[in-house]
């Protein structure tokens, strides 16, 4: 069984700042109305859950077939979520305004996820370390998939119904958000090997 406590702070952190799909979110959202962001927020679950049932099965085989790849993917895992905590807490704050024309349609949402980096890099690590070491049947990966696609569904109805708030508070505490981020980041990198 994978860590808990370190699962659920490396989805969080990872969901919940600041990417893409929660920028996009929140943009449509105050210029269209959380109503009409709906779709958008629609198009990134599908998008998401296709990625992690993807990247559920490209794990699966991988062990099946070299099961010594295990701690090779749990040590990319680990680098890359280090990777991530550095970039946080070096990051600043994001503007909305750097959005070009989003239509706010259901496929823009769904299409982002194929080209946004930190989603599929998000879905490769959380699948590999946490998920594919410890659980390998298909509904289970399934499950996962659904249960991550559904966080990232939340994370981007939250960007959009509190964007201003979350960007003000962002901006005004920079240095404190991303510290807390950044040290939840180490922590579920280094927990992947206790």
């Amino acid at each position: 069984m994978p860590n808990i406590p370190a699962f659920i702070s490396y989805v969080m952190v990872t969901t919940f700042t600041p990417g893409p799909n929660n920028i996009m979110a929140m943009s449509n959202a105050t210029r269209y109305g959380f109503k009409k962001s709906i779709p958008f927020n629609t198009g990134v679950f599908t998008g998401f859950f296709i990625i992690f049932t993807l990247c559920g099965l490209f794990s699966v085989t991988l062990f099946n077939l070299i099961p010594s790849i295990q701690s090779i993917m749990t040590y990319l895992g680990a680098a890359y979520i280090l990777w991530l905590a550095w970039k946080t807490y070096n990051s600043k704050p994001n503007s909305d305004e750097d959005n070009s024309r989003n239509t706010n349609k259901y496929i823009w949402g769904l299409l982002l996820q194929f080209v946004n980096p930190k989603g599929i890099i998000y879905a490769i690590t959380t699948v590999s370390a946490f998920v594919v070491p410890y659980y390998k049947s298909a509904p289970i990966i399934t499950g996962f998939a659904l249960l991550l696609s559904f966080t990232a569904f939340v994370s981007n109805c939250c960007w959009g119904l509190f964007g201003s708030i979350f960007q003000r508070f962002i901006v005004k505490n920079v240095r404190m958000v991303n510290t807390i981020m950044a040290l939840l980041l180490v922590y579920s990198a280094v927990s992947l090997f206790l």
